[in-house]
């Protein structure tokens, strides 16, 4: 992801895009392929808002996975300023202490997000966690 558009439009003019636009400072060609390359992109720290996992996985990831041009696309690794990783509080408590509310030990946690994520009632998410949770989650999330 990067500036937003892949067309020059007049707002554009009201930007600091030379700044904060993503740079591609190298891309080398996956070994052994004729047609794959690894591409090496910087980002400004200032794009991004501070301690906010979302904000910064949104804009990394973000719409460019969906863009019918590219064909295959795989993030490989994402190198964090330390500077910025400080910015992070973490969580408000431990792997302990959720242990310790859940009384579950010994074993990893076990998960699921409902689906279909649109479209159920609330007594119908209700059922869909329920017989989730009794067969054996130990938590739901939701989308």
């Amino acid at each position: 992801s990067s500036t937003g558009t892949w067309t020059v439009v007049w707002t554009d003019l009201l930007t600091a895009c030379d700044i904060y636009r993503a740079k591609a400072y190298r891309v080398d060609p996956v070994p052994g392929t004729s047609d794959q390359y690894f591409a090496y992109i910087a980002y400004e720290c200032d794009l991004f808002e501070e301690g906010s996992l979302a904000n910064l996985t949104a804009s990394i990831i973000g719409n460019v996975f969906g863009f019918k041009a590219v064909k295959a696309l795989r993030l490989e690794d994402m190198r964090i300023p330390f500077a910025y990783l400080k910015t992070f509080q973490g969580p408000a408590t431990g792997i302990v202490v959720e242990r310790e509310r859940l009384d579950k030990f010994g074993r990893p946690f076990l998960g699921a997000t409902v689906k279909p994520k649109l479209g159920l009632s609330g007594k119908n998410y209700g059922r869909v966690v329920y017989e989730g949770l009794t067969g054996g989650l130990d938590f739901t999330k939701d989308d």
